[in-house]
Formats: structure tokens, sequence, C-alpha cells
């Protein structure tokens, strides 16, 4: 899928104030995007995740919606699929490890769900839970890291309704890959990469904050919103910048300066127009 494919797709039907949501440009090379991961369940090596997810069996699946909401249910990923459809978005990714890559995923809007389970008054906040497979996930039943597990993350229900976050089921117009986060996944291009949890199992609506699975083990160092801000920097290295995955040399490392919100600002700024960038990381 070519970026001008993807940008095509993207914005039919989208009014024009509201285009630009794709990222401009290419996208990262596949071999990259399917071989270069974080995804401790399978391993702290970048390429564990391809190498040791071969016995990761993604259907049959369910995702449960619950909490504070009026139509709780249980989808089959199929059939979650054949309900909302799919779209292309090419979004940009920025690992909090200050690097980034630009992919091309299908997927379609968190909100269309969450508006069919209908979010009552109260709720404020929506929780995510990922898979616990320790036969299938190496990286479960190893005990090598800290992280405990099943993962968890959330967001603000204003964040979770926002037009770009996205559930996606697909990365380069195939289904996702195990490495991936198959069968499904958050992404919220305009934060650090690991608030998109991968083989989600549930989600949950309510009034309180939820706990996320980095803020947990290190609050320190990874903050509950963990928006992309070159400006505040990780305690052990600077977010200023950031390598480019699929570019440069072996000699050189292709960087480049690290855009507030991810490059998104536009769509998102006002989420936080009240809030201290610094105090809330």
């Amino acid at each position: 899928m070519g970026a001008e494919g993807a940008r095509a797709s993207t914005a039919q039907g989208v009014p024009e104030t509201q285009r630009g949501w794709p990222a401009v440009e290419k996208p990262t090379p596949k071999q990259d995007v399917l071989n270069y991961n974080n995804f401790y369940e399978f391993g702290t090596d970048k390429s564990d995740p391809a190498e040791l997810s071969g016995s990761f069996k993604p259907r049959p699946w369910s995702v449960q919606v619950d909490g504070l909401v009026d139509h709780p249910q249980t989808w089959d990923i199929d059939a979650l699929v054949t309900q909302f459809g799919q779209q292309e978005r090419l979004y940009r990714m920025r690992c909090v490890e200050a690097w980034s890559m630009v992919i091309p995923w299908s997927g379609f809007e968190l909100a269309a769900l969450l508006r069919a389970a209908s979010p009552q008054q109260a709720a404020r906040y929506v929780a995510f839970t990922s898979v616990v497979r320790p036969s299938e996930m190496p990286g479960q039943a190893g005990g090598l890291f800290s992280l405990k597990w099943p993962y968890v993350e959330g967001l603000r229900l204003d964040e979770a309704m926002h037009p770009l976050t996205l559930l996606a089921t697909g990365v380069y117009g195939e289904d996702l890959p195990a490495q991936s986060g198959a069968p499904i996944r958050l992404v919220v291009p305009w934060k650090y990469g690991f608030k998109g949890i991968k083989s989600i199992t549930r989600i949950t609506l309510t009034d309180k904050k939820p706990p996320t699975s980095w803020n947990l083990m290190a609050p320190e160092e990874y903050g509950f919103y963990a928006n992309v801000n070159p400006e505040v920097d990780h305690p052990r290295w600077s977010q200023a910048s950031e390598q480019i995955i699929g570019e440069g040399s072996v000699f050189r490392t292709a960087r480049k300066p690290t855009q507030m919100f991810n490059g998104y600002a536009e769509q998102v700024a006002g989420l936080y127009k009240n809030m201290n960038l610094r105090k809330e990381f």
C-alpha cells in the first residue's frame, strides 16, 4: 500500500477541516515494521516478537466491552470487523525510546465501538486489558522482565472518542501478524507507542483513572498521558529528536526533530489546553 493510496482512502468523506490526519512521509519499509518491535510478552529484544510468536493463535478471539455502558457486549473479532468496517490510516509512530516509524494501519475508530456500547454519563476513562497466554507468549512465562501481566492501558474518554484513535486489525493491507498485536490493538498516534496496547481482550469504561503497565512499573519515567513532547525529556534520554527506522546507513543514523504531539497538534492540542504538560506527562 503506497502513501498516496493511504491518504486518499482516509480522506474520503472526511470534512476538509479534519483532513491532514495521515502522515505525509513515506511508509517505513514493511520488513522493519514487522521485525523491529517492542512486545515484551514475547521477549525484550526487538526481533523477539517476530521470532518467538509462531505459537500464538489470534483466532478464535473475542473482545469484551463492559463497565459504565448501557449495552455491554462481547464481540467476536470477525464480527467486529464486519460491523465496523475498515479504514486505511497512515500514521506516524513515535516510540518513547526516541525512534520512529510511519505505519499504514487498517482498522476502525474506537469511538464507533464505544458509541455502540453507549457510555453512561459517569464514564470518564477507558481501560484496556491484553491477553495472558504464557504457553504462547514466552515473555510472560520467563519472568525476565518486571512488567506485570496482563498488560493494561487507559485513556481519558475524550481521547478515546477522538477520531484519530484507532482499533487496528491490519497493517500493510494484511491482517495484523502476532508481533504487531494480532488480532486487534490500539493506535493513538499523538502518544508514545507504549500506549498502543496489543492483543486486546477487554475494554472497560470507568469513572476512575485506570492503572497502566509502564506507569505502574516506573511512574517517574512513564506518565499516564504519554503525549509525545520534545520539551519533556525522559529521565534517561532526550526526546528532542528521533531515529528514523528504515533510513540512514550503518555509518550514519537518520534523525529528525520530534514534533509536539507527534505532528498531530492541530487535531489534538485542544484536549489538553488546561493542563500542565510537564507535570501531567
